[in-house]
């Protein structure tokens, strides 16, 4: 099992190595320890004025348990709530947050999620009187009416070696 990583907090502890040794081993490290060469350093100081008209907004209500990257401490204090996770896709997006943000396999979750979840609302669409008709919402019948064919071959196109499966991988949007 993969070692989850601890979020990045404010109280995030102190390195193991000191700075003189990881400076000594790692090129450039530690260049902006200096507060005299970083520009931003005077608005760190506390008690210096920032023009925000507040400390930090007041958060908003979580309806369910939200997806939360293992990298930060908490939720965003605004974040949508259009489309709650359900399903085989929303188990996968679930599980794609137990890996950091830093891995392909927290990305290729949430790809295989969204994936997954086209294929669900087309097997949901053939519950009711308006399925899903791929051959009219993929564009194949322009291929035959709107010079598709002959506009392909003999133009030296890049899309030429992928057109065969087109029509199958426009069905999964």
């Amino acid at each position: 099992m993969a070692e989850i990583p601890t979020p990045y907090t404010a109280t995030t502890p102190a390195p193991k190595e000191s700075v003189e040794d990881l400076r000594d081993r790692i090129p450039g490290w530690g260049a902006d320890l200096d507060p005299a060469d970083r520009p931003s350093y005077p608005r760190e100081q506390p008690g210096i004025e920032t023009g925000a008209r507040w400390d930090f907004p007041d958060r908003q209500p979580e309806k369910w348990p939200r997806e939360r990257s293992v990298e930060h401490a908490f939720l965003t204090p605004v974040f949508g709530t259009s489309t709650p996770p359900k399903g085989a896709s929303g188990a996968i997006r679930k599980y794609a947050y137990k890996y950091s943000e830093g891995r392909a396999a927290h990305w290729l979750l949430l790809i295989a999620a969204d994936r997954v979840d086209a294929w669900e609302h087309h097997l949901k669409s053939f519950a009711t009187f308006h399925p899903d008709n791929p051959v009219t919402e993929t564009g194949m019948l322009s291929e035959f009416s709107r010079h598709g064919m002959s506009s392909r071959f003999g133009k030296k196109r890049a899309d030429t070696n992928h057109q065969w499966i087109d029509p199958l991988l426009d069905d999964m949007k």
